[in-house]
């Protein structure tokens, strides 16, 4: 079914949406639930067999019903607009057409073990399938707290299923329900669908009834994350159009990696031009609900548009960290990754388990294994988490520092050690053993990938004299983060085992799970 374009009335502007077929809707109709319908689980093991991106089949294998966590697939099948987005926010329906997408649920088995809160990732779909950056950081404190995670399939990926399982995924569609809408319009997919989309898979989760994903289940907030531009424009568009039918939000925070970077807002339909960066909805602001972004140090520069202050006011709660230390990709970015055979099956794997790329760099680096951005993601969620439900802020921290700031080429302040100055303090760069480079030399995504370089015991003794006198040093300063809240207790115990077991600063590695589950 298509609908002609036409202005939002500005009664309407902040009010639900829009103009279907050239009606009106009731203001503040809640978002419709969509249906929903389970796919087997019961498969036989291999590629193509079962839900890609099972987490028994991916980079780093978790067997979650050894931690009490059993996992879900469903087809979401519903009906979505297309919308334009204005320069003053606004928004006109330019068409509707049915969708179906699939999601992935892990969640408590036992519903009393169930938090409340659901964590929903927007999946990476660069490589044509499902890549759940977010989970990869935040699996650990998910299963600690008894949080539910939901992956959402995009567009982008649905190819990558169809190859995976054609059978299994047959149904997956995001059909363009306008084909000649622009000159260069992909006459088959439509990805503006995806907006509704989003909306409808959290209206599903919360509505507890039968049949739908965590019927049964408790649901209070729903979390959105991920480092894709489709979180920011679903922020800044659609998220104060959109509530439940007991008028309260679909989603309750967004934590989102990098907010302005990775190019800043998508385009909001395929005929469209992603927002610039000096365009006004580039900006996030006056959301309704709580968003954090975390910004790797890596990312300060490019998402440097996208900054703002701190906000605590109830109608625009915000906070951004930048993190003084932290590169945009890290070892355990790809640990939830599907694994190379279901990669291939899906038709694009690249390289191996330890270098997941075609391309090495200039010269060869190993992938950044520095801890740090596990770290924040995981009290991030918990900070998120006690603004939303508790009312208290997280903290706060001033920006890294950029010099030139008003030229066209920007750069990080560094200081004596090559490190960033300002932003969130880690003992990381506080008590530096290592210069953490940002980019690297070589071709492809080498200039996104980071490298170390230690420090020589020579001038790691000049610094801190012996490791007694570092490790030392150390305690203090992970004990003044958890006081500040940028590392959690968790974290902060698992350090400390391995600094009393490591006999060279640059050794501290990823945190260790004390069920055994995850990365050693």
């Amino acid at each position: 079914m298509n609908c002609l374009p036409g202005r939002l009335p500005e009664r309407f502007l902040l009010g639900a949406l829009l103009i279907v077929c050239g009606n009106t809707l009731a203001a503040n109709s809640p978002v419709p639930v969509p249906k929903s319908t389970p796919l087997p689980m019961n498969v036989s093991p291999g590629p193509g067999t079962g839900p890609f991106l099972l987490s028994t089949r991916t980079f780093v294998p978790l067997d979650l019903g050894k931690v009490g966590y059993t996992e879900d697939e469903y087809a979401i099948s519903g009906n979505a607009n297309v919308y334009d987005w204005a320069l003053d926010g606004s928004l006109t329906v330019k068409a509707s057409g049915p969708y179906t997408t699939r999601i992935l649920v892990r969640h408590p088995t036992d519903p009393a073990r169930f938090s409340g809160t659901v964590v929903v990732e927007l999946n990476i779909s660069a490589r044509r399938f499902d890549w759940p950056m977010i989970w990869s950081y935040l699996k650990e404190p998910i299963v600690d707290r008894g949080d539910a995670w939901v992956g959402i399939t995009m567009p982008g990926a649905v190819p990558g299923l169809l190859k995976y399982n054609s059978a299994r995924y047959s149904e997956l569609s995001f059909k363009n329900p306008s084909p000649g809408a622009c000159p260069k319009a992909n006459a088959e997919v439509e990805e503006g669908l995806r907006f509704d989309m989003i909306s409808q898979v959290g209206a599903a989760l919360k509505s507890g009834a039968p049949g739908q994903p965590l019927a049964g289940f408790h649901v209070q907030y729903l979390y959105m994350t991920s480092q894709l531009g489709e979180i920011t424009t679903y922020i800044n568009a659609i998220q104060r159009h959109t509530k439940t039918v007991e008028g309260k939000p679909i989603y309750d925070g967004f934590l989102v990696k990098a907010l302005g970077a990775q190019g800043g807002p998508s385009r909001i339909n395929q005929c469209a031009v992603a927002p610039a960066k000096d365009d006004p909805r580039f900006l996030v602001h006056d959301v309704g609900v709580p968003v954090l972004s975390v910004t790797p140090q890596s990312e300060v520069i490019e998402a440097f548009n996208a900054r703002r202050p701190d906000s605590d006011a109830p109608s625009d709660k915000f906070r951004a960290w930048e993190v003084a230390g932290s590169m945009h990709l890290t070892l355990s970015s790809y640990d939830g990754m599907a694994n190379m055979v279901d990669q291939a099956a899906a038709g694009t794997a690249q390289g191996t388990t330890e270098w997941p790329f075609n391309a090495r760099c200039t010269p060869e680096i190993a992938i950044n294994q520095n801890p740090l951005e596990d770290y924040i993601f995981h009290a991030a969620l918990y900070d998120l988490d006690d603004w939303v439900r508790k009312g208290i802020p997280p903290p706060q921290a001033p920006r890294i520092a950029v010099k030139g700031s008003d030229t066209p080429n920007p750069t990080v302040e560094l200081d004596q050690y090559g490190n960033a100055i300002g932003g969130v303090r880690t003992f990381v760069v506080d008590l530096p053993v290592a210069t953490y480079f940002m980019l690297s030399a070589g071709p492809g995504t080498c200039r996104e990938f980071g490298h170390t370089v230690p420090f020589d015991w020579g001038r790691l003794e000049s610094i801190y004299g012996s490791y007694k006198n570092y490790a030392a040093k150390v305690a203090e300063s992970v004990e003044q983060s958890v006081r500040a809240r940028w590392i959690t207790k968790s974290d902060a115990q698992k350090l400390m085992v391995q600094l009393k077991v490591s006999g060279e600063p640059q050794t501290i590695g990823p945190p260790v799970s004390t069920n055994g589950a995850f990365r050693q």
